[in-house]
């Protein structure tokens, strides 16, 4: 059972006499006010925080390991990919011939090829890898619901949220979906008080700017905080609050929002036009690429958790936009949108954006996850593509207190099944959880108040540096 010195439930009620038993501890040196700021970051004791913050960049489609990171050239035709695999600056890691520049970064990251699970359908995998939790069932049509686990960056806010004008944690330019939306990108259970901080605009479009961010005109922040304050008293004098817990997060929400109206700095992170010509080039001029250009700055500006995802849409026909499925396609030498669109994509922005965060000193305390849904069948299907494959499927990371230059776990030669050290979505999320500083077994209040772990998996302790 929980202690109130201790407490392993985020949503912990403290009767009276634990109350009062707290009162007492002032005479050994904790206050009341020193105790409860413990109880609200329950969580985060007994660990030293390796990553201040977190940048997760997910790549919605499911890309091929065989086409990037872990590629069979030994293997038979039919299984093997068209490129050919080229040696990186890290010992024993060969990429994609289609990834020279990425080649050269390979030594800061971490491989995990053993990654893992049983969810095939997007939406179902998708959930999986957005809040580390695997589904009810593997199901296309499952959607959004209060019964599912909300997205990392919200748990993120509600063990260690930020206090004052940045918000703990950002998601663009897109949320992802496929027929429906996607669960697990929300605060879901925890409440609306903590879904992140989204931004449904391109970043690389000509004059991007936040109109949320500005105040309406004539009217000034003494002016907006007086009708805010206003709104309070008229909400509490007819007991909104006491009836719905929607209202209470959305009063949060509220709260937030106006701090962040008001907040120069967010203003600042914002604005991609303080950035020089050649970073934006760098990065390259896409909605993916200025947007790991916008999480730079974010996290230069403190937030805690950062998500960009790679496409709306899982993919399609098109050469030209959507993510990484590859289905559709009657290409015999070939996958179009790979060669045209993804690899290229991933090829200019990856590499450039682990160099800045490198170079600025930011790489240390930045964890950057890449990883898709799950991988693609090793075996090319008769319309020249590759089908969904959550058996085996690579992640990257970087930074944050992960190893640089290395390999964990493997996959078979065909690339079908784990090898050796095999890793799930579950595991990765508590190895995220951990780098931050907080606690993978911590224990939030699910719909029916019931006490439930925010991971099941384990820490991936080979990869921690």
């Amino acid at each position: 059972m929980a202690s109130p010195f201790n407490p392993t439930g985020a949503c912990t009620r403290i009767s009276r006499r634990q109350l009062l038993s707290a009162g007492g501890l002032g005479m050994f040196g904790l206050t009341m006010p020193r105790f409860l700021h413990g109880l609200e970051n329950q969580g985060m004791d007994k660990l030293v925080a390796r990553a201040k913050s977190v940048i997760f960049c997910f790549q919605w489609g499911g890309p091929s390991h065989l086409e990037t990171f872990d590629m069979k050239p030994d293997a038979p035709e039919g299984i093997r990919g068209f490129h050919k695999p080229i040696k990186s600056s890290a010992d024993g890691i060969w990429v994609s011939e289609k990834l020279p520049k990425t080649a050269k970064v390979m030594d800061k990251v971490t491989l995990v090829r053993s990654v893992h699970h049983t969810m095939k359908n997007h939406n179902s995998a998708g959930y999986y890898a957005l809040s580390g939790h695997a589904p009810p069932s593997d199901d296309q049509r499952l959607k959004d619901s209060p019964d599912l686990f909300p997205a990392y960056s919200s748990v993120v806010d509600k063990i260690a949220p930020l206090r004052g004008e940045i918000p703990t944690s950002a998601t663009f330019p897109y949320i992802v979906s496929d027929g429906s939306v996607t669960p697990g990108q929300r605060g879901s259970f925890l409440g609306k008080e903590h879904d992140p901080f989204i931004v449904l605009r391109d970043p690389s479009a000509a004059g991007f700017a936040l109109p949320e961010l500005s105040l309406p005109s004539g009217v000034s922040f003494e002016r907006l905080n007086a009708r805010r304050e206003l709104q309070k008293l008229v909400d509490s004098q007819t007991r909104l609050l006491d009836y719905s817990a929607e209202a209470r997060g959305i009063e949060s929400y509220y709260d937030k929002a106006l701090a962040m109206l008001h907040s120069e700095k967010l203003r600042a992170a914002f604005d991609l036009t303080k950035e020089p010509d050649k970073v934006r080039d760098g990065y390259g001029r896409t909605p993916y690429g200025q947007s790991l250009l916008l999480a730079r700055r974010l996290v230069e500006a403190g937030v805690k958790f950062v998500t960009v995802n790679f496409a709306q849409g899982i993919g399609g026909q098109s050469t030209t936009e959507g993510g990484w499925d590859t289905h559709g396609f009657n290409d015999t030498r070939m996958f179009p949108i790979i060669e045209k669109y993804h690899l290229p994509i991933t090829e200019q922005t990856l590499p450039t954006f682990l160099t800045d965060l490198d170079e600025r000193g930011l790489l240390d305390e930045t964890l950057v996850v890449w990883v898709g849904e799950f991988g693609r069948t090793p075996k090319i299907n008769k319309n020249v593509s590759r089908d969904h494959w959550p058996q085996c499927y690579t992640a990257l990371l970087a930074g944050g207190g992960v190893k640089r230059g290395y390999v964990h776990g493997a996959s078979d030669k065909n690339g079908e099944h784990p090898a050796d050290k095999p890793v799930k979505p579950d595991d990765l999320a508590a190895t995220m959880y951990h780098l931050l500083g907080i606690q993978p077994d911590t224990e939030v209040r699910d719909v029916v108040n019931r006490p439930v772990p925010i991971s099941y998996g384990k820490v991936i302790q080979e990869i921690i540096a």
